[in-house]
């Protein structure tokens, strides 16, 4: 690979330093580069950046591998592609998910085309997944580590751009990647994982939608049961989500779960968990990374949820996903990844759930 000149975007995290090392070592020619994201780091008077010790990290990993280090401020593109989206969808009743939002803009999106634009031949990343080239066609499939699969993240990446991205972590654990980094000396080696969420500090979405947005954006409203009947009252919408049982503030025989979310009369619905099952969902904004949607595939309803058994159907620009059994809390705002075995096929945004229970749910 001499003369493969690869950008590696360097979060600080151990990860991304291990994947410049193993591509400095393969043989390419490595440039370090960390975005600027405008997140606020410690103190909230501090400097408006990437995490606290972000930049100072991925720097001093650079130096111990002898390669440059830029910082690249995207802070602009971060605000107006990844928060206020983050915010609008919480506002409207949705559940997000800006971790995909950010790789499909900035880093395989605005960074990945500044690398091409500078002379560089590839983008690197420290994501657990794997791209292969099969008879000139690149696909995205899951790592070696299961347990680290990283691919329901990034799965709205444009397919052209498949063959320009390397995941050099694809055929590692992760305590083979700490294992690499104590051994070469690399001062991230013990370095904890990020939070979920970078610009939401303790993962306090509450207190982060209460801090920025508009006065009024937020207002309270009845909690209803599934018969109509008012049973309590909500701080805002934003503050909920589909299955979320902390917080109602309501007295009941049994456990009440949030079951439907609804923007234009601005009220909750809940029940009992039997009826946050559903098997039918609308997805819109459809990436695919195959040639076509099967019309049976496996697919997943969130990060951290097992893949299921469904039928998918096309509409329009959209399709319509029926599950063979239901699955619980699908959330409008989240993802539907398809996959067949490790190949990610693509994905989409869940627009509408069609509940099991419609026909009792106001």
């Amino acid at each position: 690979m001499n003369n493969k000149k690869v950008m590696v975007a360097m979060s600080g995290g151990v990860d991304s330093s291990v994947a410049a090392y193993l591509l400095k070592d393969a043989g390419f020619e490595v440039v370090g580069v960390t975005m600027c994201l405008g997140v606020k780091s410690g103190a909230e008077d501090g400097p408006r950046c990437c995490g606290e010790d972000a930049i100072g990290d991925a720097k001093n990993v650079c130096t111990k591998l002898d390669i440059p280090h830029h910082i690249f401020d995207f802070s602009k593109e971060m605000q107006l592609n990844v928060i206020d989206k983050f915010i609008k969808s919480y506002l409207e009743g949705q559940t997000p998910n800006p971790c995909i939002d950010c790789n499909r803009v900035l880093k395989f999106g605005i960074l990945l085309n500044k690398a091409l634009s500078l002379g560089f031949d590839f983008l690197a990343t420290g994501h657990y997944g794997e791209i292969s080239d099969i008879n000139g066609k690149y696909l995205l499939k899951k790592p070696l580590d299961k347990r680290k699969d990283q691919t329901y993240f990034l799965y709205q990446i444009n397919r052209e751009n498949l063959s320009k991205i390397l995941f050099p972590l694809a055929n590692f654990r992760k305590e083979n990647v700490r294992e690499i980094a104590k051994n070469i000396g690399l001062p991230v080696a013990d370095k904890q994982e990020s939070q979920e969420v970078c610009f939401v500090v303790n993962n306090n979405y509450k207190d982060y939608l209460e801090k920025n947005v508009e006065n009024n954006s937020i207002k309270p409203g009845n909690i209803l049961d599934l018969d109509g009947r008012i049973i309590g009252r909500h701080g805002g919408i934003a503050f909920y989500t589909i299955g979320q049982r902390k917080g109602l503030k309501i007295s009941a025989p049994t456990p009440l779960y949030v079951i439907k979310i609804n923007k234009n009369t601005n009220e909750i619905v809940v029940g009992e968990r039997k009826y946050l099952g559903s098997k039918i969902l609308i997805a819109e904004e459809i990436n695919l990374l195959s040639d076509e949607l099967p019309e049976h595939a496996k697919a997943k309803i969130r990060y951290n949820h097992k893949e299921a058994p469904c039928k998918i159907i096309k509409l329009n620009e959209c399709v319509k996903v029926i599950f063979d059994e239901g699955q619980e809390a699908i959330t409008p705002g989240q993802s539907v990844v398809f996959y067949d075995n490790d190949i990610v096929l693509g994905g989409g945004v869940i627009k509408n759930v069609i509940s099991d229970f419609n026909h009792i749910m106001v």
